[in-house]
């Protein structure tokens, strides 16, 4: 609304300026509004392009980040593995226990042997005895699950340098048990140990 009059004046005419009404039928049109559109639609397309890129180089930090732990891992399980290639070597000497124990067992009249006795078709009976040293035993077992022996009702003892095992043994895979079979192979592993 205007007022028109003086402000000393008690009277003032008012007369109302008339707007036309929102016609929500008519679209109103600017005309830098397509240009505007224009403007956020590359503007949003440029900050799209600005997050994948930022998501690459976020992506290429930390796959940095992660090969240069693993660069770091590597290092100390290598330089572990040299300190336990060093002991090993130092522990490759024989120790005097081991010298002792082959030595007792002769001194004692023991010596390594072989028994198999069949006891069904699937199923033998054997007794070994073997020199007391380090790794033998594991070596043997790993020999025997290798070729397919599964032992039962196994007894370990050891005696002034000698370690007797006896077991009873199944064949899982790879025929029947033969006996002169099974003792040959068994010969073979005590030896090769």
């Amino acid at each position: 609304m205007e007022f028109l009059g003086s402000a000393s004046g008690a009277s003032f005419i008012t007369r109302a300026r008339r707007r036309p009404a929102y016609d929500d039928s008519k679209e109103f049109k600017s005309k830098n509004l397509n240009a505007e559109r224009r403007r956020r639609e590359k503007l949003s397309s440029r900050l799209l392009t600005l997050r994948s890129l930022m998501n690459k180089a976020t992506i290429i930090e930390d796959a940095i980040s992660y090969i240069e732990a693993l660069q770091r891992d590597v290092k100390v399980l290598s330089d572990q593995l040299l300190e336990m290639e060093s002991s090993s070597e130092e522990r490759e000497k024989p120790r005097i226990d081991e010298i002792n124990a082959a030595e007792e067992m002769k001194k004692n009249g023991i010596e390594e042997d072989v028994q198999v006795t069949k006891i069904d078709g699937k199923k033998i009976w054997m007794k070994i005895i073997f020199e007391k040293k380090r790794g033998r035993f594991t070596k043997l077992l790993e020999a025997m699950t290798y070729l397919g022996f599964e032992m039962t009702d196994t007894n370990v003892t050891t005696y002034k340098g000698a370690i007797l095992l006896s077991a009873c043994v199944e064949r899982t895979y790879g025929g029947s048990l033969e006996v002169e079979e099974t003792w040959e192979l068994i010969l073979q592993i005590i030896r090769g140990i």
